[in-house]
């Protein structure tokens, strides 16, 4: 600072004097002249030269008047911007920054309440720390939050809000282990920032979640901005790609792409339904089907507004996403995500069409459609407009293939498990005069025949559950299979079977049961 920018202070002030403001104001405009005035002091080489025995009122060092007024030498500095005059003195033949007695006087009896809150910074001793941190945890773990904890602890301790604040963050910040606060101090992790976006995207006001939160709205708007970026960053913007796709395309012809699907001029082709179907996939027919030249525009302006968003997305920043780029993004993913599924709509009966020639006794239509339903989306995002094929076709033959893996997948599953209760009940209609007695009498015949392997050693019981298919899941197998397994040849496990059958035979005598003869 320089004398002209000292005699703008005082012109300013004389100037004050001959408007009418209020009295904070006057005591604002003192302040930051006066604190102009100590940095001229300050900076004025001139003024250092005297010495601090010299002056005729007694000169404080920075660490004297910390200790006097009880605060820290931050705080000292800090008033020093708020009007405490200071110079430069010669202590013990140092240069010092010094203040008189008179200015720090002055500066006390005008700043009264800032005196009094800034004493109120002073060193924390341990046991008062000890006890801060013990009452906070106590009060986390009713529920209260990290605002409502550092009121009630300012109160108690007769300490400020800004020391409690300081205190429990430092404590949070060096303890992550036994943080008192671990999703409000430090870093925010990713579980928690997605809860905020969550509760933004449901309107949430700004301000509730920075109180809920803890934390600056800014950083609220920050973290729900990354989170967003993220999820855009997700988006499957993978396109077919064609050579009418350019950057420099002109408005008319962006226009003539996204626009409206052409009319041919005539009544959109509408199928009657076939009889027979259940009331929803009789209305997917109630959709007209779509011509060729409306087939080719809707996949054109499906994959080129794809096209478009992949390029801003190359221009998004993760760190630092602009709100603008992300709302075109989106917008972009929204009309492509409309035009796609006009033409997954236009297309569903197609997928009934099929799914009824695959439908077995076993089976049900609705499980088929679903099926088909996820092929021929799949076929939508991977169809070649520019090919000429129509789409029809491919999806038809997208659809079969898929069909064609998946139903002898599912017969082999049922054929595996086939031995099993519940699918001999759904496959086979019960026809027991007392379904709850038959039930009674397997349950005792399976009893038995544990209580018969027992009889047996381990080799035995495998021999005779792989030769009568006893084990799950399996059929009856083959002298000759059993004996490759097992590393022996045919005619020892004939040998083996027929000491097993007759150690049975004895047993069930023994325990009065009836042994079946494998057919």
């Amino acid at each position: 600072m320089n004398t002209g920018n000292n005699n703008r202070i005082v012109g300013e002030l004389g100037q004050a004097k001959l408007r009418r403001v209020s009295w904070p104001q006057r005591i604002r405009r003192l302040d930051r002249a006066n604190s102009g005035l100590s940095l001229l002091i300050d900076e004025n080489p001139d003024a250092a030269d005297e010495r601090a025995e010299a002056v005729n009122e007694r000169v404080l060092t920075v660490d004297e008047l910390a200790r006097k007024l009880n605060v820290s030498t931050k705080t000292i500095s800090r008033w020093r911007r708020y009007g405490l005059v200071s110079r430069r003195f010669v202590f013990a033949g140092r240069r010092r920054v010094g203040f008189l007695q008179s200015s720090v006087e002055e500066f006390v009896r005008r700043n009264a309440e800032r005196v009094r809150r800034g004493m109120c910074f002073s060193q924390i001793s341990d046991q008062e720390r000890e006890r801060i941190l013990r009452w906070a945890r106590r009060l986390a773990s009713a529920g209260a939050c990290p605002a409502e904890v550092y009121k009630r602890l300012a109160r108690r301790t007769g300490r400020s809000v800004e020391t409690i604040r300081y205190t429990l963050k430092r404590y949070d910040r060096e303890r992550p282990d036994s943080a008192i606060f671990p999703e409000h101090h430090g870093p925010v992790s990713e579980e928690t920032k997605r809860r905020i976006y969550q509760c933004y995207q449901r309107g949430e006001a700004l301000e509730v979640l920075a109180k809920r939160f803890c934390r600056r709205k800014s950083e609220i708007l920050r973290m729900v901005a990354q989170i967003r970026a993220q999820r855009i960053f997700e988006l499957p913007l993978e396109y077919i790609s064609n050579a009418q796709f350019r950057a420099d395309l002109s408005p008319e012809q962006e226009r003539a792409i996204c626009g409206p699907p052409p009319d041919e001029g005539q009544p959109p082709q509408r199928v009657r339904a076939p009889s027979g179907l259940p009331p929803y996939l009789a209305s997917l027919y109630e959709v007209p089907l779509l011509s060729p030249a409306q087939e080719r525009h809707l996949f054109r302006k499906m994959n080129y507004l794809k096209y478009k968003a992949s390029r801003l997305l190359s221009q998004l920043d993760p760190q630092r996403p602009r709100a603008a780029l992300m709302s075109q993004i989106e917008r972009l993913w929204d009309q492509a995500v409309a035009t796609k599924n006009e033409i997954i709509r236009a297309n569903l009966r197609l997928v009934v069409s099929i799914a009824k020639r695959y439908v077995g006794p076993s089976g049900t239509l609705f499980d088929l459609v679903s099926d088909g339903n996820m092929s021929l989306i799949q076929a939508v995002e991977k169809f070649d407009f520019a090919r000429g094929t129509k789409f029809s076709t491919y999806a038809t033959w997208a659809i079969v293939k898929n069909f064609n893996r998946s139903i002898p997948n599912e017969h082999l599953r049922r054929r595996r498990f086939r031995n099993g209760p519940w699918e001999l009940l759904a496959s086979a209609a019960d026809e027991r005069s007392d379904s709850y007695e038959d039930e009674l009498v397997n349950a005792e015949r399976e009893r038995q025949v544990e209580r018969l392997l027992d009889c047996l050693d381990p080799r035995e019981q495998e021999i005779i559950a792989r030769r009568f298919g006893l084990l799950d899941g399996q059929q009856p197998m083959k002298l000759k299979d059993i004996g490759e397994m097992l590393g022996v040849t045919k005619e020892r496990i004939r040998q083996l079977e027929t000491r097993a059958m007759e150690k049975l035979r004895r047993a069930a005598q023994e325990q009065g049961a009836e042994l079946m003869s494998a057919t």
